[in-house]
């Protein structure tokens, strides 16, 4: 080799250098891994519990655009959205996030807990819809819950042979009744055939529903108040301490989701951000813990501070829990997503009484009904 030959294999190696080293300085691109609905069975037909699905991905000082591939899996109640955003990078770094006490956070996951439900929807036998077990927080006192599109779709089905219970406590026990007052229409359009598959995967873009308490399960009366926890309209940063909480029920049988379900707490940090298609963080990658199972989809994540700044969409569900990902869409994420879908913010619906949230919901009903239907 002569001396020009030698220079020109050093050139070419410092240049290959600087370009790994700028690739591997770019952080997270959202690509979710395979999910699955919730499903578990029960004595009806077979109920599934809801972990998360369209999720999959998890430092990140930039914030990279999710391009989703299915992530999670999770049959009691998977999360389930089929879809993947394009990729791009968010090249602003993100500030530290504020330091927080044990007492706020203990605080927090207190509040948490009593906002959470687990949603548990029974199908006929012989349907082909399977039965879910999956989560839910209250985030208004008027009894407005927040969960998955992937579950809140059962709630169109009401007239079909599928009913569904609001449940709390521990062990979680029925408690009231509640209808729809929005679920996603793009969900709805893009993840038609989500509700009969038995291992469906997604990103958990557009995957949010809201349910409205209309009355109780029991003889005891609607409480004057429900226990909630406000939706943040700021998202959190990488590494910032979060409280999660869901029914998680991928190792129960169907009798003991009935019986013997109890919610699951886990305190934790946002791992990585994830944003679908634009510079904002709409995906929080959580890591495994005890939270990511099936039955988990719809759980929440909260702040110090006792916001909820996510909801639990998607999972991995193979293997230990703690070597698995779990996946939240942003409150910021939804109140933007759900501006776009309808033109108005979120805090003028959350306003609203909820018998006059149902009734101005209920003409949609028969018309997002029929897309569902039309798969079976």
């Amino acid at each position: 080799m002569n001396r020009f030959e030698s220079y020109f294999g050093i050139i070419i190696a410092l240049l290959l250098g600087v370009i790994l080293a700028f690739f591997t300085g770019q952080q997270g691109v959202f690509s979710p891994a395979p999910v699955h609905t919730d499903r578990t069975p029960t004595t009806t037909a077979s109920v599934q519990s809801s972990s998360s699905p369209p999720l999959s991905s998890e430092p990140i000082q930039n914030v990279s655009t999710a391009t989703p591939t299915p992530i999670a899996t999770v049959s009691k109640a998977k999360a389930v959205p089929t879809q993947s955003p394009k990729s791009t990078t968010v090249a602003a770094p993100l500030p530290t996030p504020v330091p927080v006490t044990n007492a706020q956070l203990d605080a927090a996951a207190t509040a948490l807990r009593g906002a959470l439900v687990n949603i548990l929807c029974y199908a006929s036998q012989g349907s082909s819809v399977h039965s879910i077990s999956g989560s839910g927080v209250f985030i208004d006192p008027k009894g407005i819950i927040l969960t998955n599109a992937h579950i809140g779709q059962y709630f169109l089905l009401a007239d079909r042979d599928v009913s569904c219970a609001i449940r709390a406590g521990s062990p979680a026990v029925n408690k009231y009744i509640a209808t729809l007052i929005y679920i996603s229409p793009p969900w709805i359009q893009k993840n038609a055939s989500v509700i009969t598959q038995d291992a469906p995967s997604g990103t958990g873009e557009y995957d949010f529903a809201l349910l409205a308490v209309t009355k109780s399960a029991t003889s005891e009366v609607l409480p004057a108040a429900f226990p909630y926890l406000p939706l943040a309209k700021n998202p959190p940063l990488q590494n910032t301490p979060v409280i999660i909480a869901s029914y998680g029920a991928q190792f129960l049988e169907s009798s003991q989701i009935q019986s013997s379900l109890f919610p699951i707490i886990v305190f934790g940090s946002i791992k990585d951000v994830f944003t679908f298609a634009k510079n904002t963080i709409d995906v929080l990658a959580l890591g495994g813990s005890a939270a990511a199972q099936e039955g988990s989809s719809g759980g929440g994540v909260a702040d110090a501070f006792g916001s909820l700044v996510g909801t639990i969409t998607t999972s991995t569900v193979e293997g230990a829990t703690n070597t698995r990902s779990l996946s939240a869409i942003t409150a910021s994420y939804i109140r933007a997503e759900y501006a776009t879908e309808t033109g108005e913010a979120l805090d003028l619906l959350l306003a609203k009484s909820t018998a006059t949230s149902v009734t101005n919901f209920a003409p949609r009903i028969k018309e997002l009904e029929a897309i569902i239907t039309a798969n079976l």
